[in-house]
């Protein structure tokens, strides 16, 4: 009688490949994700469908839907990625080496526009520490250490997170020379206004004072939206730093208003470690000098 051969079971990097097809949909969305092609992703999957002998995702027209099998090894493997997590967030936050790694978010305007010098004076600093930026307006997931360091415009920044908060801020309507000086030909025309799609309408000030006030165009992207107003193509509303920074004209179309503040977050397991300290001690002293520039 022969004993049954033994197939291997799956390695993690296969799970990981599962729960990403699982999260994502598609090979190539979830390529992204593990940061390989997505021949890569279908390789891997039919491997593990191969060792188990099941099926794990449909091939559909509109994507890679997960079958129950998938479905279970996803939540197994969202766990062990989770507990992975937590390990290598401990072990970082305990880590006093100012050197390595430090992975920082912010949104692209605010790195452009503020933060350069710190990080021009940290990296001088601090040459043995690797600084990789990633510029975004996206949340990203620092539970699943997608940054280690965060700085935010938000009202709530992070339930689960460490903070501090870097600087209230005001905002005012903006424009360029060549829109202010057809708004002064025509004073009586429409004015077109430029607005982000999480803040689409005009506040309740532009309607009372400008009542001419319409929304022209509505933008999903920040650094697009500035563009266009650079271009001449309408009034934006932005916070106080962007519009002086773009070398906008400030109108008197609405009082400034409050806006969100900018905060720099981090997991509490990475709060204490050296090298998100050393970054933190740089960034709470410029903010301050920097005040007037936000209100």
């Amino acid at each position: 009688m022969h004993a049954m051969q033994r197939v291997d079971d799956p390695d993690w990097g296969d799970l990981k490949t599962v729960l990403a097809l699982v999260r994502h949909g598609s090979l190539a969305a979830a390529g992204q994700a593990l940061g390989v092609n997505y021949t890569t992703v279908a390789r891997r999957i039919a491997r593990v469908e191969q060792a188990l002998d099941q099926t794990l995702f449909e091939r559909l027209a509109d994507g890679y839907h997960p079958t129950e099998a998938a479905q279970l090894i996803g939540e197994h493997a969202a766990r062990m990625e989770a507990e992975a997590d937590a390990m290598m967030r401990q072990l970082s936050g305990q880590d006093s080496r100012l050197r390595g790694p430090l992975v920082i978010t912010a949104p692209q305007l605010l790195i452009a526009h503020v933060l350069a010098p710190v990080l021009q004076d940290f990296a001088k600093a601090y040459p043995d520490i690797d600084l990789h930026l990633r510029a975004s307006n996206d949340l990203l997931d620092l539970n699943r250490r997608e940054a280690d360091l965060a700085i935010r415009i938000s009202r709530a920044p992070g339930d689960r997170l460490m903070g501090r908060r870097l600087t209230a801020q005001k905002s005012a309507a903006f424009a360029a020379d060549s829109y202010v000086q057809a708004m002064a030909k025509a004073p009586e025309a429409p004015i077109d206004w430029l607005v982000y799609e999480a803040m689409a309408e005009l506040p309740a000030a532009v309607k009372a004072q400008s009542p001419q006030s319409r929304i022209a165009m509505v933008f999903d992207d920040m650094v697009a939206m500035a563009g266009a107003a650079q271009a001449g193509l309408g009034v934006v509303r932005m916070p106080l730093f962007l519009g002086r920074a773009l070398g906008l004209q400030p109108l008197d179309l609405m009082p400034a208003q409050p806006y969100a503040d900018i905060w720099v977050v981090a997991h509490a397991d990475l709060w204490p470690s050296a090298k998100v300290m050393a970054f933190r001690q740089m960034l709470v002293p410029f903010f301050k000098a920097q005040a007037a520039r936000f209100t």
